[in-house]
């Protein structure tokens, strides 16, 4: 049995019901353990402040760990670079993900894609936001600002989910990687012949210091947005609907008041970080609470445990909508990698939740259901039945 298992009841992709508890122990007695697993050994660093100082120390704790893990997979992506050249690869995407892109049409893409999707159960008064939800609805989001044609949205978001599973079961996915590949390769070649105002073109397209991308750095970007796209929106999603119908004194709060779900979403970030854990490569000897790492050690920074730490937050299990300091937990990263797609994540979770308690009347969870927060690199509910009056 490897060490994950024995802490916390299962593997990365396993749907492990509840971590916490083992998190509250190592921060409490061995905030920097070992853990072993199919890609050999791996240093996770459980306290909030250790956490947040090595996301700040980037030349000590540097993102080519990913090379090691999901950069298998995934190809040499931004989550691997550092410095000028993650600088320069990051600014060809960034723009499609501002606050001004977001506002030039999206919102109303993203309505649409709520409202057709709600619209195949709402006559039914009953659903599993998960499956007919919350599952698919963000890679038909990520899908649209890229410009890909996807029709099985189900299968794609299969592919990204066993791309995601390289620590649990390489072989599956490597094989979900050449999947994806084999999908995207005849549309990259139809946009260098026909390019058009979305991603894949702008990529295909775009210069890096005079000389265009590779077709491999391009497919690599893809295969890095597209699961990062469906996974941490859907994961959120699922998450805040979860925890409004978990406590029905703050659902009962945001529907009053719509403003509230902005703080309901950032308190779900911190309460259930949809991504647990960020990779990092140790450069050099360093010593963090009290143990010696040693230049080339892979460290897993977990932010879930980070985000429940009660040295920062007080009664960090509780779900509280008004939490003074939410805005400090580190769901999204920090420093020069904070997620890029942040914005369009909340935006996405915002509409979501919001047109749904708005067209679902009554919204409550089915009674005698069981719908729980489950996995443990990435956490999210795995079904979630629902009753609603037409």
């Amino acid at each position: 049995m490897d060490t994950t298992t024995r802490l916390f009841g299962g593997t990365m992709m396993s749907p492990v019901p509840d971590p916490y508890p083992a998190y509250r122990r190592l921060r409490r007695e061995q905030p920097v353990v070992t853990l072993s697993g199919p890609l050999g050994d791996t240093t996770l660093i459980a306290r909030y402040g250790d956490v947040v100082a090595a996301l700040k120390d980037s030349a000590t704790f540097s993102s080519r760990g990913n090379a090691r893990g999901i950069g298998l997979v995934m190809g040499r992506t931004i989550l691997e670079m550092e410095g000028k050249e993650h600088l320069r690869q990051r600014r060809l995407v960034t723009p499609m993900f501002s606050p001004r892109a977001l506002r030039s049409g999206l919102e109303e893409v993203i309505a649409a894609i709520v409202d057709r999707l709600i619209d195949d159960f709402a006559g039914d008064r009953h659903a599993d936001l998960v499956a007919q939800f919350t599952f698919t609805f963000p890679l038909r989001v990520i899908a649209h600002v890229m410009g890909l044609p996807i029709q099985d949205f189900t299968q794609f978001h299969h592919w990204a989910i066993d791309l995601l599973s390289i620590a649990d079961d390489p072989e599956r996915g490597f094989v979900a990687g050449q999947r994806i590949v084999d999908y995207l390769r005849p549309i990259l070649e139809q946009r260098l012949r026909e390019p058009g105002d979305d991603l894949v073109s702008t990529l295909v397209h775009a210069e890096v210091e005079g000389e265009r991308l590779t077709e491999e750095e391009v497919l690599s970007f893809l295969r890095l947005l597209l699961p990062a796209g469906a996974e941490t929106t859907y994961r959120l999603t699922g998450s805040v609907i979860h925890a409004l119908l978990s406590h029905p004194d703050v659902l009962e709060e945001v529907r009053a008041d719509p403003a509230a779900l902005d703080a309901a979403i950032e308190e779900t970030l911190r309460w259930e970080a949809p991504v647990q854990y960020v990779s990092r490569e140790v450069t050099r000897p360093v010593e963090v609470a009290g143990t010696a790492l040693q230049e080339g050690e892979l460290c897993m920074l977990a932010i879930g445990s980070a985000n429940r730490d009660e040295e920062r937050f007080d009664d960090p299990d509780r779900f509280a909508l008004r939490r003074p300091n939410v805005a400090d937990h580190v769901a999204f990263g920090f420093g020069e990698h904070f997620c890029l797609g942040s914005a369009l994540a909340r935006l996405e979770a915002r509409i979501a939740v919001s047109q749904l308690l708005a067209r679902l009347r009554n919204l409550r969870a089915l009674p005698d259901s069981e719908h729980r927060i489950v996995g443990l690199a990435f956490r999210s509910p795995d079904k979630l039945p629902v009753l609603f009056d037409s």
